[in-house]
């Protein structure tokens, strides 16, 4: 008599509806007999082959002319490891049986998952090639409570979600299934029966590789090793180092023409792109997202792929490849990560097993007007767990030196962007998101913990208290914070034309009312050179000449500023269209026959802002202090020049800065210095090899004469449309 599932059983398994086929196939105990089950859908025959010794044991019956097959094994009792031998048409395969593995989870990481605070969920979930009872293959895990029934499906068993539906560990909400002899490299997703029943083909959650799109499918590749922590690295980063920052779009910083306009790789952009970097002397490199996401004009901010690296430019080792390659040359690199949203694509997180797992259900809270996305839901705990363990991924597996995170406002306040009756207030009746700054925090803490080497900065554009401050300072846990205001502020001034700047000096001036609030970086980014804003260099008034001068004079103005830099990509030869991320850079204009070799003279200009910021201490060591800053002159409108100084950890190191935005030089103009003696200029925006007028100063000797609070002064020529410093020379 054989020990067979009833039909209606037979029948769920064929239609995709059983939740539990682990419960019918493979090996089962039956009144002292060990008994095996096989669904095959299709095949012809199917025989048993002890794996041990190589023997035929047993030929199961075809029980359903479908394809499932049962049998007794004679002279067994216990499990024992086995093969099929499996006729399909014409040809006979040896293959081994999902069904005879054990689980994938261990029972720890189960309740981890559960609680939602396993700090590394990527090293369970997801795809991982892995060998089992002395068997190749790989081993998949997802997150899907809600479904009556989950599958794999890939081109290792011709997208069939009847062929290997998985194992639900109830405790957790995560399918799981060993499946022998896929290699790295398929293509694979999970179908999903819902709870409505219907039928979903969703990529891979924690999937570390994707299909160039407009393929969808997730890729199996193996889990990057660990990147050793370096204390080098941790010195770059640190407050009371220069911070320069490179804004990047790897699909557009440069692309060939004569190979159709096509995308550099990243190994091509590891051989170009850092050594540029370097010679410019940016400290660090920041990518807009490259979490493989569907749509190019998305430029990487709604990510589906969270964990895997976009394919448009080649594989996570090619990926990896280019860090190391930064780092080889003393270059950070930045990831933009972007955990406040995700898009709908029906591949993607959107009710995933059928319900709204990863979002709220309700659009109040779960929906982004402003862009058409959805909101994690940040109150439940494996999505906080998902989220953070990819902050910890990138770290961690690329070596990612860090993370500036995306859209913060927006997390921060549930009616970001709403109209009364749009949003949903918290249980206080507040408008904060609890759940999403709890998040912020314990992510923070989290990366903090495991690789204090690294930083997080937050894109937060409210005056919202404490983002670079400590959690347990009641701050959000942040390093850094971009100073939104700042930018605003200074690039509203320089829009003016010089005849009205004395009008709105203040803009220039009030960054300083709270610049030591944060843990500020200074950004000029591609939001201000996309959506009709134009370029830095367009929005500077005057004639061409006036533009560019404009523009240095701003620049040098910026690099002495209190705060870290951040410059995107083609500020630093001034393109003068907007930027379009479906074009490569206006390379062009570097040559000097093309406008007159100005756009080479910033290049030039932003070559040495870095060697001297770098170079003294004054200019990065103590950004976060007002004792690092002093005004001479903040409230000379009428001129509109302002002069400060900055200073370092050690005394005697001051750098004097002095601006003077309106085409008039000022000549025998006065400022008062803290130390007498000999002073010289350093930099001058208006030197002849930038493209200026060549005004300037020789060695300028400091006078007895009081001025701006100092007992001494120095009287000098403030070139127009320029930014000079000035050093104290050693006796």
């Amino acid at each position: 008599m054989y020990a067979l599932p009833d039909q209606a059983a037979i029948d769920a398994l064929f239609n995709g509806s059983h939740a539990d086929p682990f419960s019918i196939l493979g090996l089962h105990e039956h009144d002292g007999s060990l008994w095996l089950h096989a669904l095959l859908p299709d095949a012809g025959e199917v025989s048993v082959i002890d794996a041990k010794n190589e023997r035929t044991l047993a030929t199961l019956d075809r029980v359903d002319a479908r394809g499932f097959f049962s049998g007794k094994i004679p002279r067994r009792k216990n499990a024992f490891p086995y093969r099929l031998s499996v006729r399909w048409g014409d040809g006979t395969f040896d293959i081994e049986d999902p069904y005879r593995f054990g689980e994938v989870l261990g029972d720890v990481d189960a309740w981890l998952l559960a609680e939602g605070t396993h700090q590394r969920p990527f090293q369970r979930l997801g795809a991982h090639p892995a060998v089992m009872e002395g068997v190749a293959g790989v081993a998949f895990a997802v997150w899907a409570p809600n479904a009556r029934r989950v599958s794999i499906v890939g081109d290792f068993n011709l997208w069939d979600g009847r062929r290997y539906p998985m194992r639900l560990r109830r405790e957790c909400g995560v399918w799981e299934i060993f499946l022998p002899g896929v290699q790295q490299g398929a293509l694979y997703k999970y179908e999903i029966f819902t709870a409505e029943g219907h039928i979903e083909l969703k990529a891979d959650p924690y999937g570390f590789s994707a299909e160039l799109r407009p393929g969808t499918a997730s890729k199996v590749a193996a889990l990057p090793e660990v990147v050793p922590a370096s204390d080098a690295r941790r010195t770059a980063n640190a407050f009371n180092a220069p911070v320069s920052i490179y804004e990047v779009h790897l699909g557009s910083w440069r692309r060939i023409p004569e190979q159709g306009n096509r995308w550099l790789s990243y190994r091509e952009l590891a051989d170009t792109l850092i050594p540029y970097v370097k010679d410019l002397g940016f400290t660090h490199l920041e990518l807009l997202p490259v979490n493989e996401h569907p749509f190019d004009g998305s430029w990487g901010y709604q990510p589906l792929g969270m964990y895997a690296p976009t394919s448009r430019f080649g594989t996570p080792a090619d990926f990896r490849y280019f860090i190391e390659t930064a780092h080889a040359n003393g270059i950070g690199v930045l990831l933009d990560w972007v955990p406040g949203h995700f898009p709908t694509d029906s591949h993607g997180l959107a009710r995933f097993d059928g319900t709204h797992l990863f979002e709220h259900a309700d659009p109040r809270e779960g929906f982004h007007q402003d862009w058409s996305t959805l909101i994690y839901n940040y109150g439940r705990n494996e999505v906080r767990n998902y989220l953070t363990g990819n902050a910890l991924y990138w770290i961690e597996r690329y070596g990612i030196d860090g993370l500036r995170v995306d859209a913060v406002a927006s997390m921060l306040y549930r009616d970001y962007s709403r109209k009364e009756g749009e949003w949903i207030p918290n249980q206080f009746g507040g408008r904060e998101n609890l759940e999403a700054i709890q998040f912020l925090r314990s992510m923070n803490e989290t990366v903090g913990t495991a690789r204090p080497e690294a930083i997080t900065l937050a894109e937060e554009s409210t005056a919202f208290p404490a983002v670079s401050r400590p959690p347990a300072m009641g701050g959000l846990g942040f390093h850094y914070k971009w100073n939104m205001g700042w930018m605003h502020d200074t690039l509203e001034y320089m829009q003016q034309d010089p005849v009205h700047r004395k009008y709105h000096h203040h803009k220039m001036t009030f960054g300083m009312v709270y610049a030591f609030n944060e843990n500020f970086v200074l950004p000029l980014s591609h939001d201000e050179v996309v959506h009709g804003k134009g370029s830095l260099l367009a929005r500077m008034p005057g004639d061409a000449w006036q533009q560019f001068a404009n523009l240095r004079a701003y620049y040098a103005f910026m690099w002495a500023h209190p705060g870290k830099k951040l410059l995107f990509m083609g500020g630093e030869f001034a393109q003068g269209r907007e930027w379009n991320h479906e074009d490569s850079l206006d390379w062009h204009l570097l040559d000097p026959a093309v406008g007159g070799g100005w756009h080479g003279g910033v290049q030039m200009l932003v070559r040495d802002l870095n060697a001297v910021y770098k170079a003294q201490p004054a200019l990065h060591q103590i950004d976060f202090d007002p004792s690092g800053f002093q005004w001479i002159a903040h409230d000379d409108a009428e001129n509109s020049v302002f002069s400060f100084i900055r200073k370092g950890e050690q005394p005697s190191c001051e750098v004097i800065v002095i601006a003077n935005f309106t085409p008039v030089p000022r000549h025998a103009y006065t400022v008062g210095v803290p130390l007498a003696g000999r002073w010289r200029e350093i930099l001058n925006t208006d030197a002849a090899c930038y493209g200026g007028g060549n005004a300037g100063n020789d060695t300028l000797e400091t006078q007895p004469h009081g001025s701006h609070g100092f007992a001494q002064s120095l009287t000098l020529a403030v070139p127009p449309l320029a930014t000079i410093y000035l050093q104290r020379v050693a006796e």
